[in-house]
């Protein structure tokens, strides 16, 4: 089993893919010859044809719009939002258009679309290329929201989405492109979709979250753990429809829940998250169940994001604060 990235493991599945079916069509803007800003493309034109692979205009509309269509006839788009702040452009294409074409058409048509996206904090780029958004598709019914945080669950993940009959945002954290490697088999295979799981056992506390926070959840468990406290990290995985069972096995094993999301504090997917365990599972908690995201502020250029991301010592402070309640 090979030693991959997050981008490498993202590139396998869509070469895989292409292969297998041959409905599948990869564009957006510069994922052609270039292989896309972060190279996720790298080499699948060369290797699958430009009439399989290719650019589009700058213009997030026109790739929402021909993913409808050619969904409506019968091919399996997987188009690329170069950055995941310039999904505005596309949003009418997503929340009016693909979400309820299945409830529109009396379930008489699919769409089969896949957008993947890059986002999220760390990696120093300018004013709307990290922002997180994922949380207003979220509220769109009939989307799926996928978020990996490794790299075999990135390709497990995204083979599903695109063998998925339903429309599936595809978000790719940028600081997990290429900060570490995991274990990622060579062949195909497939990573449930609207699954959570559970990335480290443990029965003080829950910590729930998705995307990059995974790590510095797992981080801040790690330094629990040298104190004698035993924290439970859960991974959404996918946040739009939110594994509820997962979710609140946890919360009623460990009786405290602390939620993680990097995105801003105000709505998003934490406060879904903290309003089903309170519905659900509110005699099961012996604290308050805390919440670590970002200020409500705009995301900050570069030299700011330090001090702006939530972090792994954040996560530590929220469950101690839990844990002395």
């Amino acid at each position: 089993m090979a030693q991959k990235t997050m981008i490498q493991a993202i590139t396998n599945a869509l070469d895989l893919e292409l292969a297998a079916d041959p409905k599948t069509l990869v564009f957006g803007e510069d994922v052609g010859k270039n292989g896309g800003v972060f190279r996720a493309t790298d080499g699948l034109q060369a290797k699958h044809g430009e009439d399989r692979v290719f650019d589009t205009p700058l213009a997030e509309s026109g790739i929402g719009g021909l993913s409808i269509g050619l969904a409506l006839t019968g091919w399996r788009p997987i188009p690329e939002i170069q950055f995941y702040g310039f999904i505005f452009e596309v949003m009418d294409s997503i929340g009016g258009q693909m979400s309820r074409m299945r409830y529109r058409m009396g379930n008489t048509r699919n769409m089969p679309i896949t957008i993947r996206a890059p986002f999220g904090g760390g990696v120093h780029t300018p004013e709307m290329h990290s922002d997180n958004f994922e949380g207003l598709v979220a509220q769109f019914p009939g989307m799926r929201v996928v978020v990996p945080s490794n790299p075999y669950d990135a390709k497990g993940l995204l083979i599903a989405s695109i063998r998925s009959n339903d429309p599936v945002l595809f978000l790719e954290h940028m600081k997990l492109y290429r900060s570490f490697r995991g274990e990622v088999p060579d062949e195909s295979y497939e990573v449930p979709l609207d699954k959570a799981a559970v990335s480290r056992e443990g029965s003080d506390v829950s910590i729930i979250t998705y995307g990059a926070m995974v790590r510095e959840a797992l981080k801040a468990a790690d330094d629990l753990a040298k104190e004698n406290i035993s924290a439970e990290v859960i991974d959404l995985r996918t946040i739009a429809p939110l594994d509820v069972e997962t979710i609140i096995a946890s919360v009623e094993k460990t009786h405290r829940a602390v939620v993680v999301q990097e995105a801003q504090r105000m709505g998003g997917v934490a406060s879904s998250v903290i309003s089903e365990i309170s519905e659900r599972a509110i005699l099961s908690l012996e604290a308050p169940i805390g919440r670590v995201a970002a200020p409500d502020t705009p995301f900050p250029f570069g030299e700011a994001e330090s001090i702006w991301l939530p972090n792994a010592k954040d996560i530590e402070e929220k469950v101690k604060a839990t844990l002395d309640f």
